[in-house]
């Protein structure tokens, strides 16, 4: 049998091969692109803890718009955001209208939008005007473009301020524009309710959640049996479950139970689940997990540390008891956790983890049973 490569992708922002439990929000992206310039999904925020396919989610509509044949820049919200899309947009207006003095167009289509050339260094203009005259030549071949940002909760504020007015702007002048961001949940809400523009308050939130057992499974069975490698039912099942559906630890289980398998003959053995299994949960704690947990302060892991205590969702009066402080000081670490997307709110006054695996990484640290025995070292007010 010809061993084909490993069909899942446990890198984060790399694109699966199966997009488990997002094909609905594709699809009305896809939607909001036919209705046209001011179509709702145009205008679009996803919002989710780590590694729940933030990043991923962008690059299915950015996909989904260059097959419609709309152009697409794609982001990250670091320094010199609004200067990087202004060149951007400028470069795009010389190739596709008039290109500068001196350039040489070499390979042009459109649907999706591609060409290639060699061109002078380029002048700069106010990237508003410049990118009213691109739209407006995009809209006359009836297509347009789509702006994305990424880590929008690490945006500039006055960069989010300048990107929400200018593309306000184009909308007002009923041109094809599209622009969604991505970010952590409790920051992006923060943002938002921070005033910086009441124009993005409108934007079509989705806050994107696990992928439910079934159509995990469902990919799994899939991607499996077209990689030729045998799974029973009842692996398929405990390979589904084994993830949450958390989309990064989809494809960590995926891959390494399938390498796993590979070694195996093409089966997935019980030798080969309890393997790969080992591995993804080590990958994840490694990745993930251990990444998030480090970047927090010492009082903000203490917290972590005494929800871990917990089998299943944690009160946060009893967080507060263990850790010996009054609830509005305990509720201040909830709320970095909570814009940190570390945990998330699982009922009234109760939290979660949001990252699968956590707890057992926490139930491994040193400082696990001294967090309940002297809590915060004795700390008990913001004083």
């Amino acid at each position: 049998m010809v061993t084909a490569k490993n069909p899942f992708k446990p890198t984060a922002g790399a694109r699966p091969p199966m997009l488990v439990g997002r094909a609905e929000l594709r699809e009305d992206f896809a939607e909001s692109i036919s209705n046209g310039a001011g179509a709702p999904g145009l205008l679009s925020i996803y919002s989710g803890p780590r590694g729940i396919g933030k990043t991923v989610m962008l690059g299915e509509i950015e996909d989904e718009a260059i097959e419609h044949g709309w152009m697409v820049i794609s982001e990250t919200a670091t320094k010199g955001l609004v200067q990087r899309i202004g060149a951007a947009v400028q470069a795009a207006k010389e190739e596709f209208i008039e290109g500068p003095a001196g350039r040489r167009i070499t390979g042009f289509t459109v649907g999706p939008f591609s060409l290639e050339s060699s061109a002078p260094e380029k002048r700069e203009m106010h990237w508003r005007r410049t990118l009213t005259e691109l739209l407006q030549e995009l809209n006359s071949h009836g297509t347009g473009l789509l702006i994305t940002v990424d880590e929008i909760h690490a945006i500039d504020r006055d960069n989010l301020a300048e990107i929400a007015a200018v593309v306000q702007h184009m909308i007002r002048e009923d041109l094809p524009i599209g622009l969604a961001f991505a970010g952590l949940p409790k920051a992006v809400e923060d943002l938002l309710n921070e005033g910086v523009s009441t124009f993005l308050r409108r934007a079509e939130k989705y806050d994107l959640h696990s992928a439910s057992i079934e159509e995990v499974a469902s990919a799994f069975r899939q991607t499996f049996s077209e990689s030729g490698v045998v799974a029973t039912e009842e692996r398929i099942q405990q390979l589904a479950e084994a993830t949450g559906g958390y989309p990064f630890l989809i494809q960590l289980v995926g891959y390494h139970v399938w390498s796993q398998a590979v070694r195996d003959g093409h089966e997935v053995t019980q030798k080969a689940l309890t393997a790969g299994l080992a591995k993804a949960r080590r990958r994840m704690g490694a990745t993930v997990v251990e990444s998030a947990y480090r970047s927090l302060s010492v009082i903000d892991q203490s917290y972590l540390l005494a929800m871990a205590e917990d089998e299943g969702p944690s009160k946060t009066s009893e967080i507060a008891q263990r850790l010996g402080v009054t609830q509005v000081y305990g509720g201040q670490y909830r709320l970095r956790l909570l814009a940190a997307g570390i945990i998330e709110v699982a009922g009234h006054g109760q939290v979660s983890f949001a990252v699968p695996t956590l707890r057992e990484f926490l139930r491994e640290q040193p400082g696990y049973k001294a967090v309940v025995q002297d809590p915060l070292g004795g700390v008990t007010s913001a004083d």
